[in-house]
């Protein structure tokens, strides 16, 4: 799913009425939401250029933002690590009717809690949108719901492929730091046509996601793109290359509030959204590899 937290319209609205960040009247507030909008700065960036603005108490930093990030991802890693012990694996012996020899046939039985736990992260998710000021409490209960989940969706692939999880989780923070490398080196610049293209990548994804779920509730079968295919495989490599690219997104947002002056909660908030793309990168490498294990 994309990343539907660190946008242009969410610095606009947080600016106009965050604690004096961007809420004043006049120019610095018309500047703010001018450069919400996508105008493009000398120096490029997703927000164009974002005025110094006057600000009441502690501000949001970058160095505050990557602190979160690392505690989010640690919430992530313990709470993994409880939702794999969770899943039961059971091995029986059985006869294969076609040889007529004794088998060993593993069973995996996904904990019955799982879906509260995605239910209860969606819901976290969605109130930490709609209430940024919550986000240094939601943001970690948000990761503490997902990491459960993930742990025990996790136990399930790497039953079924030995490994896996090593790996997937192995390549994701690859992909990270080295998007991580690329923004800070400014070998990827995050310009108005960068956003247009990954936005417009990220929404086709979505609304492939949203067809084939609504396909499948009516019975019918079109989850050609998670066929152990040339073409499943393709589009697989094609959703990672765009989750990763929103985390250019991400970064670019965190930079950009961070030098407004955005109020302190929205190291949270941007840590958050990091998190929300990092954890969509995760299950879709998961994904890939599963495809290429077949």
């Amino acid at each position: 799913m994309a990343n539907p937290v660190l946008t242009p319209q969410r610095f606009e609205r947080e600016g106009a009425t965050g604690p004096g960040w961007a809420s004043t009247a006049g120019p610095s507030s018309g500047a703010a939401t001018q450069a919400a909008a996508g105008t493009k700065a000398a120096g490029g960036g997703r927000f164009g250029s974002i005025p110094d603005v006057p600000h009441d108490g502690p501000t949001m930093t970058l160095g505050g933002s990557m602190t979160a990030i690392g505690v989010l991802f640690a919430i992530i890693l313990a709470a993994g690590s409880f939702g794999w012990m969770q899943v039961d694996q059971t091995s029986e012996a059985r006869i294969d009717p076609e040889t007529g020899q004794e088998v060993m046939v593993n069973t995996t039985s996904m904990p019955g809690w799982l879906l509260i736990s995605v239910l209860v992260g969606l819901g976290l998710a969605i109130l930490t949108i709609v209430k940024p000021k919550l986000s240094p409490f939601t943001a970690p209960a948000y990761a503490l719901a997902y990491g459960v989940a993930l742990g025990a969706i996790s136990a399930v692939y790497n039953a079924e492929w030995n490994g896996i999880v090593v790996q997937a989780i192995g390549a994701t923070l690859a992909v990270f730091f080295v998007m991580f490398f690329l923004y800070a080196t400014r070998i990827i610049k995050v310009t108005k046509k960068y956003v247009a293209v990954v936005v417009a990548a990220t929404l086709g994804i979505f609304v492939m996601y949203a067809v084939t779920w609504i396909a499948t509730l009516f019975g019918a079968d079109i989850m050609f793109w998670n066929e152990p295919s040339a073409l499943g495989i393709g589009i697989s490599v094609v959703i990672v290359i765009v989750a990763a690219l929103n985390l250019g997104l991400d970064f670019a947002f965190i930079e950009q509030a961070s030098k407004a002056g955005a109020p302190k909660y929205m190291e949270w908030f941007g840590a958050f959204g990091v998190t929300v793309t990092v954890v969509w990168l995760y299950l879709e490498i998961l994904r890939l590899l599963s495809l290429l294990r077949q």
